[in-house]
């Protein structure tokens, strides 16, 4: 009783400002620009942590630290560096500023119209909505997995309730107060996961005897199955190094091609958001996937509480958190709940703009004003939370598959068919829709035969974060390569889509000092 009076107040402080957030948003959410992408008018700090919080749900959290901690042991730490090297840093440098400029030289809101307006091809813009709607669905009903296991050991109340409130208060601010509410909201979510992952790292290390000695014991574990060495678990690039860099590969390069993550930057404010941004999402990315996989990598330390035959990896990181006081359970319980509602939140907004905007407003609905654009994007809010929980639900009372594992199907089919058509779409005037076609294609057909049929696949392909990889990484490879055997783009009609790059703006010379040579002639 004295647990539950510490954990409800917290609980309801938490819910009740996300829902106040969406009422004070809802004024700045009136037409489909502001709603889906707060105006263009976002800041540094916001974008950020929209970025990052879309970025690291539970599944990180629960599934791929819970997963990779067991099987890499603390080198599983280097997904979390790779996140925020490759996932975050780079991201920013090379995506930011040219997607900004692009997509609103293009009026494009949502990566199926900087498709169909790129490539001249509407028919490219209905592909890739359905390939968005299809493979979102997966990742959304995985992030309420990790919930179950943490709610249960806290509550001791039915899953099925913990995920149909954290739908309902998602959907709420999000309905309400659009890209905005969402953003701030991740703001808000995002302090809390870098206190809560710092607190429970400290927390589960100190019941250890702290760092020296658990790093120690760690060293003294061995599994015939992986390693019989000592050490292994403890070592730089742990048991399985090839394995591993897959990991590393698709959920930090996979990142350049998931459209929840790169429409952060069609709303980003200016030029100095974008260098801001890039900095503090990279640090964000380190110390939050840099902690759930460094506390991940202590996992087999907790042997002795998890049956990973019966009970699954998804059962790792509850069993490490079991001991801790009622108060850091607490701040776990919110910590995966921010993880979680921000990503939802970006997942539903992204899903319902890009099928109203791009395959409903036009196609199957001739004329559609901004009002009635509104009015679907809020419905299908509504109709894809809806399917994540059943689908949530039914994932978990059928133990149809892990949580890495349903991820993994998500971000392959997704980055591998947009990551190569979207970057060099950005950069090279040569890409040809033929070339986009190809890597749509071949990328959707290739996670599609490992789900049915995983046997067919090489050894190292039947895993469905191997098979991502493979994806992203043929796709750099066929579009550029399918794209100069095929007919050249219209020129004068790729000249003009690029022509933003080529716009002189004015500065101040506190922005930029210019030419003082060229200045005094």
């Amino acid at each position: 009783m004295n647990d539950l009076l510490i954990k409800l107040p917290m609980l309801i402080l938490f819910f009740g400002s996300m829902i106040g957030i969406g009422i004070y948003c809802k004024r700045n959410a009136t037409n489909v620009d502001s709603f889906v992408l707060g105006g263009r008018s976002v800041g540094p700090w916001l974008t950020a942590f929209a970025y990052g919080t879309s970025y690291f749900s539970a599944v990180v959290f629960v599934g791929y630290a819970g997963q990779f901690g067991w099987k890499y042991g603390i080198a599983a730490t280097w997904a979390g560096v790779g996140n925020a090297i490759i996932g975050s840093l780079m991201a920013w440098a090379i995506l930011g500023r040219r997607t900004r400029v692009m997509t609103q030289h293009l009026g494009s809101a949502t990566m199926p119209q900087f498709f169909g307006k790129r490539f001249d091809s509407s028919a490219l813009k209905l592909a890739s909505s359905a390939i968005i709607f299809i493979f979102l669905i997966p990742y959304t009903a995985s992030l309420y997995n990790g919930l179950s296991r943490l709610f249960g050991m806290a509550f001791h109340i039915d899953y099925s309730v913990c995920v149909i409130t954290m739908a309902v208060i998602t959907a709420i601010y999000v309905i309400v107060g659009g890209y905005m509410a969402t953003a701030i909201n991740d703001f808000i979510q995002g302090i809390v996961m870098i206190v809560g992952i710092i607190a429970v790292i400290c927390a589960v290390l100190k019941g250890q005897g702290g760092l020296a000695e658990a790093f120690t014991s760690l060293g003294q574990v061995t599994d015939p199955s992986v390693s019989n060495a000592p050490g292994a678990f403890n070592s730089l690039f742990g048991p399985d190094p090839k394995n591993l860099l897959g990991v590393v590969v698709l959920t930090s390069l996979g990142t350049w091609g998931l459209p929840q993550m790169v429409q952060k930057f069609y709303a980003i404010k200016d030029e100095k958001a974008i260098s801001k941004g890039m900095i503090i999402s990279s640090l964000f990315a380190l110390v939050v996937a840099g902690g759930c996989y460094f506390l991940g990598g202590f996992g087999r330390l907790f042997s002795h509480r998890v049956d990973i035959a019966t009970e699954g990896y998804d059962a790792i990181i509850p069993a490490m958190l079991s001991d801790l006081s009622p108060f850091l359970i607490s701040i776990v319980i919110i910590l995966v709940l921010s993880a979680s509602m921000s990503t939802l939140s970006s997942l539903v907004l992204t899903s319902s703009s890009t099928l109203t905007l791009d395959f409903i407003k036009g196609n199957l609905v001739k004329k559609m004003d901004e009002k009635k654009q509104l009015l679907f994007i809020r419905l299908l809010i509504v109709v894809f939370v809806f399917i994540s929980v059943v689908l949530a639900l039914i994932q978990y009372n059928s133990n149809v598959t892990f949580i890495a594992q349903l991820m993994g199907i998500s971000w392959g089919a997704l980055a591998g068919a947009f990551l190569a058509p979207f970057l060099f779409g950005l950069y090279w005037k040569r890409t040809t829709a033929a070339a986009v076609w190809t890597n749509f294609l071949f990328c959707v057909a290739v996670m599609l035969s490992n789900i049915l049929f995983p046997q067919y696949f090489p050894a190292l392909l039947r895993s469905p974060i191997n098979a991502g990889v493979f994806c992203m990484l043929s796709g750099l490879v066929l579009v550029p390569v399918i794209s100069l055997f095929t007919k050249k783009p219209n020129r004068a009609y790729v000249e003009e889509v690029f022509s933003c790059y080529n716009a002189i703006e004015t500065v101040c010379v506190t922005d930029s000092i210019g030419d003082t040579k060229e200045e005094n002639q």
